[in-house]
């Protein structure tokens, strides 16, 4: 286990082993608006090729070890001078209390992402990520290519 960092009980840990991917598949398949399209093969093939991922977990309690997960997040990069942030969530239950912050925080500031330029999407995010230094691009340099993604067949025109 290699705990990045505690915040109010709540481990951050770095250690792909440890994540819940049914955790992660319930979540982006139920709730994410970005992720609700995907498999869950494709949701565990991202985990396994990410260049890291963290996970929240809640806190011990009694001299037990932390409990269930209850946040992720992953990322993809170079390891030299870029990474993406992607698919950051933290359960409804334990918002509000600094776990997204502390996830974020985990992943781009702790280990070895935190001289790296950082990029992202979110339609909901922009007042927890202008806290780490994420803003609009300068100068209209950012340019996107949506994803191809074949539509739905139906088996009733087989």
């Amino acid at each position: 286990m290699t705990v990045t960092r505690k915040f109010a009980g709540y481990e951050f840990d770095d250690d792909a082993s440890r994540v819940d991917r049914e955790v992660v598949w319930s979540f982006l398949s139920e709730h994410a608006y970005w992720g609700r399209w995907r498999s869950r093969e494709i949701v565990d093939a991202q985990i396994d090729g990410a260049w890291r991922v963290v996970g929240a977990y809640e806190p011990a309690g009694d001299g037990a070890e932390a409990g269930e997960m209850v946040g992720f997040a992953r990322a993809l990069s170079d390891g030299v001078s870029i990474a993406y942030l992607a698919d950051v969530f933290v359960d409804f239950a334990h918002r509000g209390r600094g776990v997204g912050a502390s996830l974020v925080a985990a992943m781009i500031e702790d280990g070895a992402g935190a001289d790296l330029r950082w990029m992202l999407h979110t339609a909901d995010g922009h007042d927890l990520y202008a806290k780490f230094g994420f803003t609009a691009p300068e100068h209209n340099r950012y340019m996107e290519r949506a994803e191809r993604r074949p539509e739905p067949t139906s088996r009733l025109s087989d």
